[in-house]
């Protein structure tokens, strides 16, 4: 069960970045104005990691729980996202870069 951190963190992360791809979310955030094309890529960056949170949840589970799963790993990833965009955007951002890194590195350690 070391992966379940990692896919928790790879959803926050998700969306996050999908939260950044909206232009009211992005200039609050990063302090300046959003071009189409970082709106893209932030938007493509998303779904990626939602894929990949997918993904890890069809290694730990069996296919029909895992696709459930995934729909509460999301619903659970962003609970702490709505509360950090209006209150603390910048810390949100940070978040999403750090903790995969640090559920990656201690499932490393651990498994």
């Amino acid at each position: 069960m070391t992966l379940l951190p990692l896919t928790w963190t790879l959803g926050y992360a998700g969306l996050t970045a999908l939260s950044l791809a909206m232009k009211r979310h992005h200039e609050a955030v990063l302090g300046r104005k959003a071009s189409e094309a970082r709106l893209r890529a932030f938007r493509v960056l998303g779904w990626a990691l939602l894929a990949a949170m997918t993904a890890g949840c069809l290694a730990i589970w069996p296919t029909g729980l895992a696709l459930w799963m995934a729909f509460g790993m999301v619903a659970f990833a962003g609970l702490p996202l709505v509360f950090l965009i209006p209150y603390r955007p910048r810390l949100a951002a940070r978040l999403a870069v750090g903790l995969p890194v640090v559920a990656a590195v201690a499932g490393w350690v651990v498994g």
